[in-house]
């Protein structure tokens, strides 16, 4: 991190539980300190006698391979990072994730115009702080308003959706890229997830967990913050009854299938399967069910 659990605070010390105020208070900080890469280590590192084997440190080598990160791919970040098919991404989370990378080093790189991307940055920052100020999102909703929302946590629903048939193309495509290859799309991310817990109420903490399981750069700070976000529960959350309609944003974001190609190959053919819901009635369904739950409250 940049910036330890309590240096960013509100004036009256509480920690900020809204991502833009503590953003600006995040730059403001950052702009001040007169952070430095230039670190001698030779020190430390001639105090180390063995370094443990990986195997000694129970580490196996899986059969995925993680991608190089490549910063000259964000300079247009702003303007094509919904685009799942461009796949112009950094791939710096899984380096971020496991320390292969200095987080000063990369800020250091940034040009100007890169300030999309860094707001990313931060916003792994600002859930490293809620999980450290706030350890109950771990089990638990942020906003325990949610906690009486009826989820329906049907096993083969749920089955479904970890395979990627859910008839949803840009749903499977998410879950078949993230089975294969232990990535998957930030705005495919928001997708799949909103689909799992608004169409199919199931409960977020599911996802979440297969997340944990399947992603390469997985965090817990980062993945629950997201998924509760992407449930509404969360702190800094889209409103419960924002709710995707994954044919629109398969329409906006990936307009000729070029994404959804190359991760559903039987697409556009009799093998792929119905949509297992209706959207008109998930949605329905689901603010119902928000609403019910909030009631009870």
């Amino acid at each position: 991190m940049i910036h330890e659990e309590n240096e960013i605070l509100k004036n009256d010390n509480k920690p900020y539980t809204v991502f833009t105020p503590y953003k600006r208070k995040w730059l403001k900080l950052y702009e001040a300190k007169p952070y430095t890469n230039k670190v001698d280590f030779n020190n430390f590192y001639s105090k180390i006698r063995v370094f443990p084997s990986m195997e000694e440190l129970g580490i196996k080598k899986s059969d995925i391979s993680v991608k190089d990160f490549d910063l000259s791919k964000v300079d247009d970040y702003e303007q094509i990072r919904d685009y799942p098919h461009i796949d112009q991404t950094s791939y710096l989370s899984p380096h971020l994730r496991f320390g292969t990378v200095s987080i000063r080093e990369i800020l250091s790189k940034l040009k100007p115009s890169n300030s999309v991307f860094q707001s990313e940055l931060i916003w792994r920052e600002f859930f490293m702080q809620i999980l450290y100020h706030f350890p109950h999102v771990v089990t638990e909703n942020f906003k325990p308003k949610y906690n009486a929302i009826k989820w329906l946590n049907n096993s083969t629903d749920f089955e479904k959706w970890c395979t990627g048939k859910t008839g949803y193309p840009i749903v499977d495509a998410g879950m078949r890229q993230l089975n294969k290859t232990g990535y998957m799309h930030n705005r495919v991310r928001m997708i799949t997830a909103g689909f799992l817990c608004k169409h199919l109420l199931i409960d977020w903490r599911l996802g979440e967990a297969y997340f944990a399981k399947k992603l390469l750069d997985y965090e817990l700070s980062s993945n629950n913050g997201n998924w509760q976000w992407a449930a509404g529960t969360g702190c800094d959350a889209a409103p419960y009854f924002r709710i995707f309609n994954p044919y629109e944003q398969q329409k906006k974001f990936d307009k000729y299938q070029d994404y959804i190609k190359k991760w559903v190959s039987e697409i556009n053919t009799d093998q792929y399967p119905k949509p297992m819901v209706e959207h008109k009635f998930a949605r329905n369904r689901a603010l119902e069910a928000y609403k019910i739950g909030i009631n009870k409250y």
